[in-house]
């Protein structure tokens, strides 16, 4: 292996559902840390090896290939502890359950090194998992920087391992709301589509039947409450795909509310939603999304255990003007 990248190699084995992608776009689905550019150039310098054999960046895997690559540093120090309030729904030796507040980044990233959900979980958490790597300590999973709601901490590498397997195996169930454009005509539904990167937009994903590439995806919604141009849903992803529920609810026609990337707007005033014109009184600037619940196997004693999120004070205040509207 060639030196000057990392000083130990990471071993992955291609699942099933796998098989076929370009081993640049699998590696870039599971070391986000790193750019696809980043690791194009790791592949191409001789830092990967599928089995005993190097690879192209696109090279089609197989299922049960095993691969080795060597990654380009990351920074040596984790997130700075800052003394950021957080609301802690449930905590124990081995985990901790956070009610993460919408507009907050979950881990450092690029244009994003403090402020974050990992800043704060260093200052008020004593023990975190580092099975995540040194910028994403106790970080078994994500929500977007404006998706609002349950995240699950690992407090030790043990919990993280025995969590991540139950997120792989999908026995953890999580249930989201979203206030949606439009009003869905099912009460509910399962949508069952491909997702893959957006052949022209690469921060989105895209429906993409026809893309090798592409992941098998499936969310099912229920209608909660029905308003005259919007609704309140509750959806379930079924599978954990980057922007599932966002991409899937807009594939329907109807994306979720104040979701910039695939609704096509960012803000709305109490006006625009009473169904008049727009107004000063902005009461959303970012996507109605919220993860409502989430229920695991506890990594200790094997017992389920379910906690949930009240809706946030801007989803709420949506909800009581068109409460108020109807």
């Amino acid at each position: 292996m060639p030196t000057g990248l990392s000083h130990e190699p990471v071993e992955l084995v291609v699942p099933p559902e796998h098989a076929g992608s370009r081993l640049d776009v699998f590696l870039a689905q599971h070391f986000t840390d790193h750019s696809r550019v980043q690791l194009r150039r790791v592949i191409t310098a001789g830092g990967v090896r599928i089995g005993d054999q190097g690879g192209k960046p696109s090279y089609r895997l197989l299922a049960g290939q095993t691969i080795q690559i060597v990654l380009p540093p990351m920074p040596a120090a984790g997130p700075n502890p800052e003394a950021i309030p957080i609301d802690i729904l449930y905590e124990d030796d081995w985990l901790a359950l956070v009610n993460k507040p919408p507009g907050m980044v979950v881990h450092p990233a690029r244009g994003h090194w403090s402020g974050t959900l990992t800043s704060a979980l260093a200052y008020h958490f004593s023990s975190l998992s580092g099975a995540g790597g040194v910028t994403r300590p106790g970080i078994v999973h994500r929500l977007d920087r404006d998706t609002s709601g349950v995240i699950l901490i690992a407090k030790n590498d043990t919990a993280h391992h025995r969590l991540a397997a139950q997120f792989a195996d999908r026995e953890i169930e999580k249930q989201y709301l979203a206030f949606v454009v439009g009003v869905p005509d099912r009460d509910r539904d399962l949508i069952d589509r491909p997702i893959g990167m957006h052949p022209h937009q690469r921060d989105k994903m895209a429906i993409r039947p026809l893309d090798p590439d592409s992941r098998t995806a499936q969310s099912f919604y229920e209608v909660r409450e029905r308003f005259k141009h919007f609704a309140l849903v509750a959806i379930q992803p079924k599978t954990g795909r980057t922007h599932q529920i966002r991409v899937h609810l807009a594939s329907i026609g109807h994306p979720v509310l104040c979701d910039a990337q695939y609704g096509g707007r960012d803000m709305i005033s109490r006006g625009e939603l009473l169904g008049g014109k727009p107004d000063e009184d902005m009461v959303l600037n970012r996507q109605a999304l919220h993860a409502e619940r989430l229920s695991f196997t506890h990594p200790e004693d094997g017992r389920r255990v379910t906690i949930e999120a009240p809706l946030p004070a801007d989803m709420l205040t949506v909800l009581e003007i068109l409460r108020g509207a109807k």
